[in-house]
């Protein structure tokens, strides 16, 4: 088995979260769940500026994270609309 890697939710990725209609919510969840297993998948791309941190994207939403190989921890910092350059702002 692949190692597993813990999930952290900061608070501000959790108010995001708790902003999500029901159908988003478990969308978004679904794929934070998944980088437990695989933090770098296909679809992940690496945030300019931001050492560590890289960006995944959930239907149209944007899930934003930093990954420690070190200690197998996945820090999930911000979801946010695609189109919504919110998500970037206080990096």
């Amino acid at each position: 088995m692949a190692d597993r890697y813990d999930l952290r939710i900061a608070k501000t990725a959790e108010k995001d979260l708790r902003g999500l209609i029901p159908k988003h919510f478990k969308q978004v969840v679904t794929k934070l769940f998944s980088l437990c297993t695989n933090p770098r998948p296909q679809d992940h791309k690496q945030l300019k500026g931001y050492e560590g941190g890289y960006r995944v994207d959930q239907g149209e939403y944007r899930i934003l994270y930093t990954i420690d190989d070190s200690l197998k921890l996945i820090d999930v910092f911000r979801v946010g609309k695609r189109n919504d350059d919110e998500v970037y702002e206080n990096l």
